[in-house]
């Protein structure tokens, strides 16, 4: 296991210079490690849990907090979303199995209001077109959309895949395919910018704060949903501190389908996309493997 997590951590560089923000974050250089202890100390409480994990992680915290006030607001929510959705055993993934309404999230406290947003991620189109797999996850949205008539929808996603010529884009098409599902299109709120998780959340947070939303619930397919609110959480966080405007992940809804082998180890990828987001220098991600 230590070899194969250590393979895995290689892979985080490529990220680290190809992911456009957005929003930036200017991490006091004196955390940088300390960022990349706090992030294998989540991926270890993940894949070999101990009975040290949470002072670990908290001590982590900590030293952030010493160096930085603001580094330790982010290292919190990078933290407080890793425990909830990767080390919570009572965390619960509501899956879409074919009903016309959402029928978990209306068993859950989620309230219908105007200030709620379903928020929808894409998925690379196949030759210009929607996949099943990114069908799936607008009929998904279409079930909460109908159990919950009040709040918006927001769809993200550019012109992704190859043989692409007219340059659809994923919102533009979940949009569309959504109104054939019943959706109405004034509560149908599209981002054509993103082409990565990463710029979905900021491209979404700037619809969310024009739009009033005060809380909202990621639609994805199951394997992408963790990894998903990690990513979420973090560039929320990022926004608050540069925007002054917040607003949480309260649920989750999902399309369920099992992952390629690219995407089976959705907690790496959530790492990947940290070390991205902090801009963390190769030297970090080196001395990171070498804590395994």
């Amino acid at each position: 296991m230590k070899r194969k997590i250590m393979a895995l951590l290689v892979a985080l560089t490529v990220l680290l210079s190809a992911t456009a923000l957005g929003e930036e974050y200017q991490m006091n250089p004196d955390n940088e490690m300390n960022f990349g202890t706090l992030i294998i100390n989540l991926l270890h409480a993940y894949e070999k849990p101990s009975d040290g994990d949470g002072q670990r992680i908290d001590a982590a915290l900590e030293t952030i907090r010493q160096v930085s006030a603001a580094d330790y607001d982010l290292a919190f929510a990078i933290a407080d979303q890793w425990r909830r959705v990767y080390l919570d055993a009572g965390f619960v993934l509501h899956i879409h199995r074919g009903e016309p309404q959402a029928a978990q999230l209306q068993q859950t406290a989620l309230a219908d209001s105007p200030a709620h947003a379903f928020v929808v991620l894409g998925y690379e189109l196949k030759n210009g077109e929607m996949t099943d797999e990114l069908k799936g996850r607008c009929d998904a949205a279409a079930a909460a959309a109908r159990a919950f008539p009040s709040a918006i929808v927001v769809c993200s996603g550019g012109p992704t895949g190859k043989n692409n010529p007219m340059q659809h884009t994923e919102a533009g098409m979940m949009r569309d395919y959504l109104v054939t599902l019943g959706v109405d299109e004034s509560r149908i709120y599209i981002d054509e910018r993103a082409m990565s998780t990463v710029q979905n959340a900021i491209n979404t947070f700037e619809i969310l704060q024009a739009q009033g939303v005060e809380s909202y619930t990621l639609v994805t397919s199951t394997y992408h949903q963790r990894w998903a609110q990690v990513v979420y959480r973090t560039m929320a966080e990022i926004y608050r501190q540069n925007r002054g405007y917040t607003a949480g992940i309260v649920e989750n809804y999902s399309f369920d389908i099992e992952p390629s082998e690219r995407y089976r180890r959705d907690d790496i990828m959530a790492a990947r996309q940290l070390c991205a987001i902090l801009k963390l220098s190769d030297e970090t991600v080196e001395a990171m493997k070498q804590l395994y």
